[in-house]
């Protein structure tokens, strides 16, 4: 299992066209993917309606863990995605 914590600098948080990216770039990789919103819900990656109603503003601490698969891989995909869009 890896981990990741990540700042939200998107002064909206994760709203639905980001959501919409981050669910497509889970699905695309060979290990399950869950967001957490710190201190509170979590949700796979892959899911759209889960990731929004995590309900992520901008500011917000996630923490992203990556298990199965290519960890090593997947995790740098999934750090990279996320100072690219989030």
């Amino acid at each position: 299992m890896k981990q990741f914590t990540y700042v939200i600098n998107d002064p909206i948080g994760i709203h639905a066209r980001p959501a919409g990216l981050l669910v497509k770039a889970a699905k695309a990789l060979d290990s399950t993917i869950t967001v957490e919103k710190e201190g509170g819900k979590s949700s796979a990656a892959t899911k759209l309606m889960g990731v929004m109603g995590l309900g992520v503003k901008g500011g917000d601490t996630v923490i992203v863990t990556v298990e199965g698969g290519d960890e090593e891989a997947s995790c740098r995909a999934m750090e990279q995605f996320f100072k690219d869009n989030l």
